[in-house]
């Protein structure tokens, strides 16, 4: 049976978002990953098992090397979802600008 993990759940880590910032410059092995961490490469492999549970990453196998890149379309499902609040919170703070600027005017 396939492990389903929560997409969220797995951004969540700070060492897994790092690793999906290191990702999104290009594919790296494990071994590459884990020179930028004070973690073993074993608990590296971790978070990539986990990015890769959720679908975020993907693997490509080059001889013996096996090399992890974003899944963009997935990245962009993320987007997708958290666009629906950033329209929530611009209008909020579309609000509270206009909120000010009248308090600013009747000050003069």
């Amino acid at each position: 049976m396939e492990i389903r993990r929560d997409i969220f759940q797995a951004i969540a880590d700070p060492t897994r978002r790092a690793i999906i910032v290191l990702l999104a410059m290009g594919a790296m092995t494990p071994n590459a990953l884990a020179e930028h961490f004070d973690s073993s490469r074993q608990a590296v492999s971790k978070h990539l098992k986990i990015l890769t549970e959720c679908e975020l990453l993907k693997q490509d196998q080059q001889g013996r090397e096996i090399y992890y890149h974003l899944d963009i379309d997935k990245m962009k499902e993320i987007d997708q979802w958290i666009s629906q609040f950033r329209k929530i919170w611009e209008s909020k703070f579309d609000q509270l600008d206009q909120l000010l600027a009248n308090l600013k005017s009747k000050k003069k």
